[in-house]
């Protein structure tokens, strides 16, 4: 039986008798998992019940249910040095104070960034559900240099990626990878995403925003290309409906690297059809792996295999074999 790599932890009040729930919550829940003081509006209600999944490169994605309660994280917790970036998504209007300022409200769907190292204070009035994700300092920071200039930040649901990144964090939660590989392209991707989504709020100037957006976008655009490579009708059109944006942005996102989008469509589509001749067996014919990868005309795809690996797909499979 193979194991789970990536196991989602859950813990939850229901699993506690009635009569501990409460020191559960506070010296369990609160100080030792989420790093706050949490104070329950009904002490003899409260119900609490958190979900993480650790990922690579210092990610995790998680949910979390809170009937009305109160959390702090105090300057004595701080001393956990915990200083982990969160990005939270709540299904209910809240109030939070960041480092003893004036609260102020988040909306529901809004995305509220947030800094473990900065002492705040927020108070949910009615059960709340909130979906979490956890990201690594020093990475978030090099895809978004300057984060750092603020504490926390503010973003409305309707901001560019937002709905990218709310869903794929969604489907992660509910599906979490299955291999160490897919493990850390996914982790990739969250990173990517929330790059993108932060970007035009965090400070730096107009030419670093631009950089940074045009990185992110161009890796988003080649993972949707590699991911459609045996679509025969894979083409710019199609990628940018998907992307959002328009099909001549896609190609200066390709110019900026010195090759066009075809050109990385085709070389993508000639590195699996290496790998696929290397792997596929005495079986499995030129022909058909040549249609697999996309390729409509058997001539076209023999030329360009010759052209790249200056050797020919009989070549490849019989050294292989």
């Amino acid at each position: 039986m193979s194991s789970i790599l990536f196991p989602t932890r859950r813990l939850s009040t229901n699993d506690v008798p009635r009569q501990e729930r409460l020191a559960f919550v506070h010296d369990f829940l609160a100080r030792h998992i989420g790093g706050r003081e949490l104070a329950p509006a009904d002490p003899e209600s409260v119900h609490i019940d958190i979900e993480a999944t650790t990922l690579p490169s210092g990610l995790s994605v998680g949910r979390g249910f809170y009937t009305p309660v109160v959390g702090a994280r105090t300057r004595e917790l701080l001393q956990d040095g915990n200083e982990q970036y969160l990005l939270l998504i709540h299904n209910q209007e809240h109030e939070i104070s960041i480092d003893g300022k004036p609260a102020f409200k988040v909306a529901a769907g809004d995305v509220m960034v947030l800094s473990e190292g900065t002492r705040h204070e927020f108070r949910y009035s009615r059960p709340t559900s909130v979906a979490t994700v956890s990201l690594d300092r020093h990475i978030i920071a090099d895809l978004a240099p300057r984060l750092d200039l603020e504490p926390n930040y503010l973003i409305p649901s309707a901001a560019e990626g937002m709905p990218l990144l709310a869903n794929y964090v969604e489907t992660l939660r509910r599906h979490p990878p299955a291999s160490a590989n897919a493990a850390g392209m996914a982790a990739r991707h969250v990173y990517d995403l929330t790059s993108l989504v932060l970007d035009g709020f965090v400070r730096g100037g107009a030419d670093r925003n631009e950089r940074s957006r045009a990185l992110v976008r161009r890796r988003l655009i080649q993972q949707d290309i590699l991911q459609s490579l045996s679509d025969p009708g894979l083409n710019i059109d199609s990628v940018a409906r998907r992307q959002g944006v328009t099909p001549r942005y896609i190609q200066r996102l390709f110019e900026s690297e010195g090759r066009t989008f075809t050109e990385f469509v085709r070389d993508a589509r000639l590195d699996l059809a290496y790998r696929l001749l290397q792997e596929g067996g005495e079986s499995r014919k030129i022909t058909t792996i040549a249609y697999d990868v996309g390729f409509s005309d058997l001539s076209t795809f023999s030329r360009s295999f010759r052209q790249r690996f200056n050797a020919t797909p009989s070549d490849v499979k019989r050294s292989a074999l």
